[in-house]
């Protein structure tokens, strides 16, 4: 009857034992300290360096002289030079065309038989007139036949002097039956072949020289700021080089050349400006293809150079075209700056902060300043 008293109580105590042995051998709970909910940014330590400005824009290759071969006599082509054909090359002198002689040395000896008979007048006038002038001394002539003489001799100085043009006319045609090349260059383009008439004044062909390219670059107005341009006149030695860049024969290539002037006025609707940059001997590159005409290029004008600028990541620049640069104990200051110049995803900065300083280059959604933020590096550390 005891025993039967005694078996649950035994129990309970059993198992109120063996809780409290669970309980106090049981795991504790670590006390942790609350998240950190700062935003995690990425940064940037400034660093001050000494940049070349420069202007990106395009063009098309275009030759400096460019003209028209016009005959100056008429006649029928004998002779075309293998060179006056389309992309032809020639030198300056060089025959490109004959025209038929005939008729201009014809002409010719007719003009010199013309000046041989004005001079044998001129004799006669000559002479019969100092006659006059000593019959005149002895008062043997008359005044009018004295005039008469002198009218004589009057006439046949002038009909000398037109002999004489006329001479230099028919030496002047009879050298232009012999059409030469008024420079160095290239043909564009022609329409003239042997046994074809030409009239004096039509144009036969088209000609460019090769000793000088231009290129006609559009610049915007505020790209002047940063360009040493020979602008009003100016310093005719200020030539600021251009590099020229295409894509040709498959490969890239550079060329090097001067901007020599800008255009005569500012487009009132673009606000840009037309620049020329020249190079020289573009037929005669070392190296390197030609800078044909017609290429389309890609310039790089060379500015001014400036020190002591910062070139942020776009990403940098905050609302209001400010800057946030964290202190040393991860808190926000907004800094206003001095931008210089923004060229794609570059930020030229002047001043607002000093070298060495961390800047912030994320975007925080309702920023204040002071407020706590983690640089991502450190973030990093503190998850490892």
């Amino acid at each position: 009857m005891i025993k039967g008293f005694l078996l649950p109580i035994v129990i309970i105590g059993v198992g109120i034992g063996l809780a409290g042995l669970i309980v106090a051998t049981g795991p504790k709970l670590e006390q942790l300290p609350p998240p950190n909910n700062a935003p995690i940014v990425r940064t940037w330590r400034a660093d001050s360096q000494t940049i070349q400005l420069t202007s990106l824009t395009h063009g098309t290759v275009l030759p400096r002289t460019e003209s028209e071969l016009i005959p100056e006599v008429s006649g029928r082509v004998i002779s075309v030079s293998d060179s006056l054909v389309s992309g032809g090359f020639f030198l300056e002198g060089d025959v490109l065309l004959e025209i038929d002689p005939l008729d201009y040395e014809v002409a010719l000896e007719q003009a010199r038989a013309g000046l041989a008979s004005a001079n044998s007048e001129l004799d006669n006038a000559d002479r019969a007139y100092q006659r006059q002038l000593d019959l005149a001394k002895r008062q043997s002539a008359s005044q009018s036949q004295q005039d008469d003489a002198q009218n004589r001799l009057r006439f046949a100085q002038a009909s000398l002097r037109e002999a004489k043009a006329r001479l230099s006319r028919a030496e002047r045609d009879m050298e232009r039956t012999r059409v030469t090349a008024p420079y160095d260059g290239r043909v564009r383009n022609e329409r003239v072949d042997i046994g074809q008439f030409v009239t004096r004044g039509q144009a036969i062909a088209n000609l460019y020289a090769t000793d000088v390219a231009e290129v006609r670059l559009p610049i915007h107005d505020e790209e002047l700021a940063y360009l040493e341009l020979p602008l009003a006149g100016g310093d005719p030695s200020q030539k600021p080089t251009v590099m020229l860049r295409a894509r040709f024969a498959g490969a890239d290539h550079t060329w090097e050349g001067k901007v020599v002037r800008t255009e005569g006025e500012l487009d009132p609707e673009t606000r840009m400006i037309n620049v020329i940059a020249q190079v020289d001997s573009p037929y005669q590159q070392i190296n390197k293809p030609p800078l044909a005409v017609g290429l389309f290029v890609e310039a790089e004008i060379v500015g001014t150079q400036v020190d002591d600028v910062f070139v942020l990541p776009r990403s940098a620049l905050q609302a209001n075209e400010q800057v946030y640069v964290i202190s040393s104990d991860n808190r926000l200051q907004f800094r206003d700056v001095e931008i210089l110049r923004i060229v794609d995803e570059d930020v030229y900065v002047k001043s607002g902060f000093n070298a060495g300083d961390v800047i912030c280059l994320s975007t925080i959604s309702n920023a204040i300043e002071g407020m706590q933020v983690r640089p991502a590096d450190e973030a990093g550390l503190a998850a490892s």
